[in-house]
């Protein structure tokens, strides 16, 4: 290996990368020929050339790497091969300071959006929206205990994870809902699979849980200045069947006859959280039903995702040609077909090693799916005048 030439072997500072920090040479040069090495800041950069296929160099190194606590990327540089490994950072780093800012503004706009479905007006009111708490703890509830479920996994699996980022929106929930960031590779179909199913499945939870103690609450009653107001708009939600299970189950009324009643706004919270489980559970591209099915299914996801924008775009022909419904409940449908389309071209996560899944891993992602159906309602909302 005389060609090899090198520059930061050793750490000039306490804490600074070693070239001694990662795998033996032997073991790069066995599948990836170097010829000089450096450490720059927190990186080890490797310059070479592969000596098999690059994807299947870097599944032979990619072990090695994590072992010696690094993620490895092939990529190129100036037309050379470089292999760029950075330190794994699992877990937080001091206080998260966007999360924070994040979920504190998620609070207030929840509230805010909350207020209304009590029938607090926030502008003339503002000092009343905390009573809009219930329906707060209700939606971040669901929400976070969904994010966190992937959080769970992937530190379990080793692979780097941000805690989740809520978004605060001005919309009907006060928010679009939140999300984690993943950062490196997934080591295999099992962590890929755990990793996805764990939002769904520990998000459902809670919004059973969720669901019976809002269904066991007061339902709220609109004045009467509302309700003969003949220029005030109904909003109707459409009721999932795990909803309306829940709903039979404990003999709760779901007061869809009565447009002066409705359910109490944290039932609204479960809403959201049936809803976003099945949203999640679309088997495409990066969402959680897309790394589930990836796994599940290896390279033939591709051919099932492709078919997904597809039914989205009929159903949404269907409500509207056949059953017609107004724009509201179709435009949902449609904005999902586009973005499906844009997720499936995108492609879902390929694992490094990419193993079948076992028996158990598959029942359970079959069930899931089938959970994520009992989430599923064809028209989600509709305006009434």
């Amino acid at each position: 290996m005389d060609d090899v030439e090198s520059s930061g072997v050793g750490s000039s500072q306490p804490g600074e990368p070693s070239l001694r920090d990662g795998p033996s040479l032997e073991r790069i040069e066995s599948v990836f020929r170097v010829y000089e090495m450096q450490a720059e800041d927190d990186q080890l950069i490797y310059y070479g050339d592969p000596r098999v296929h690059p994807e299947r160099a870097m599944e032979e190194l990619w072990p090695a790497f994590r072992e010696a606590g690094y993620e490895p990327q092939l990529t190129t540089r100036y037309g050379e091969y470089v292999i760029v490994a950075e330190p794994i950072g699992i877990g937080v780093d001091g206080i998260p300071w966007t999360n924070v800012t994040l979920l504190l503004a998620t609070v207030v706009s929840t509230l805010f959006a909350g207020a209304m479905w009590y029938h607090i007006d926030p502008i003339a009111n503002p000092t009343e929206i905390w009573r809009a708490w219930p329906f707060t703890v209700a939606i971040l509830g669901v929400l976070g205990v969904h994010e966190m479920g992937h959080y769970v996994m992937s530190r379990y699996h080793n692979v780097d994870a941000s805690l989740p980022y809520f978004i605060p929106v001005p919309t009907l929930i006060g928010t679009m809902g939140a999300v984690i960031k993943l950062k490196g590779r997934m080591p295999d179909r099992k962590a890929l699979f755990d990793i996805g199913v764990a939002g769904p499945l520990a998000g459902l939870v809670a919004t059973v849980v969720v669901a019976v103690i809002g269904l066991h609450l007061p339902p709220v009653t609109a004045p009467q200045s509302v309700v003969q107001d003949p220029d005030a708009i109904q909003l109707q939600l459409g009721y999932p069947p795990l909803l309306e299970l829940l709903a039979t189950a404990f003999d709760q009324p779901l007061y869809r006859d009565d447009p002066a009643t409705a359910v109490n706004p944290v039932v609204i919270g479960a809403w959201v959280g049936m809803f976003v489980t099945f949203l999640n559970l679309i088997p495409v591209g990066q969402l959680d039903g897309g790394h589930i099915l990836r796994a599940m299914t290896g390279e033939f996801h591709e051919t099932i995702a492709a078919l997904v924008p597809g039914a989205l775009f009929l159903l949404a022909g269907y409500l509207y040609y056949v059953a017609d419904y107004g724009g509201q409940a179709v435009f949902v449908w449609v904005f999902w077909g586009f973005l499906t389309a844009v997720l499936a071209a995108a492609g879902a996560a390929r694992p490094v090693t990419d193993e079948r899944l076992g028996t158990g891993r598959l029942v359970i992602g079959l069930v899931t799916f089938g959970l994520g159906l009992l989430c599923f309602m064809p028209v989600p909302l509709e305006l009434v005048q």
